[in-house]
């Protein structure tokens, strides 16, 4: 997981990322049984880590 995190910083939009909804700048990627969400500013060329959770817990319902 660490190294897909890393080339983040090559690649801020690998191949299979997923754009969030109702963001601009927000996209997730899979590392195996985990789930990464993160940001991209493009404009500072910073990319910031904002969740990094196994999918159980990811997908699990609220309420």
């Amino acid at each position: 997981m660490l190294e897909k995190i890393q080339n983040l910083a090559l690649e801020p939009r690998p191949d299979g990322v997923a754009k969030l909804k109702g963001s601009d700048n927000e996209y997730r990627i899979r590392a195996g049984d985990y789930r990464v969400r993160y940001e991209v500013d493009d404009e500072n060329q910073l990319v910031q880590i904002l969740q990094c959770k196994h999918r159980k817990d990811v997908y699990r319902k609220k309420g």
